[in-house]
């Protein structure tokens, strides 16, 4: 940030005691706001290596997380894909049975429906 000097002094003209010492006053506290201001600046300027340290640090957590959850995933997504085709080929199966034996397969499902009554009173 640039420090700017200002000259805010009205015309001494119809100026009495207090208008110059509000004057000094005002150019004091622009001094001072210039000077944090440029202090400032410097402790952004010194803490910008910092952040971008802790930054790439960050970063490099997120891509050993990211590398660490990657087999992961592909497990899971392979387990899923192998219970859905178990899944698909046990219903085809029961597909079949039921339509190779109507009868049996009436007698299952009620004998099934009544133990679980049985079970759940």
């Amino acid at each position: 940030m640039e420090t700017t000097a200002r000259s805010n002094t009205p015309s001494t003209s119809g100026m009495s005691n207090s208008d110059g010492a509000l004057n000094r006053a005002s150019s004091s506290a622009h001094a001072a706001v210039d000077s944090v201001a440029g202090a400032a600046d410097e402790a952004a300027r010194k803490a910008k290596p910092a952040i971008d340290r802790v930054a790439t640090m960050a970063h490099q957590a997120v891509d050993k997380a990211a590398g660490a959850a990657a087999p992961a995933a592909d497990w899971l997504s392979a387990q899923g894909e192998n219970l859905n085709a178990v899944q698909k080929k046990l219903v085809d199966d029961t597909c079949s049975y039921v339509s190779a034996n109507p009868m049996k397969s009436i007698g299952v499902a009620l004998a099934a429906g009544f133990l679980l009554s049985r079970m759940l009173r």
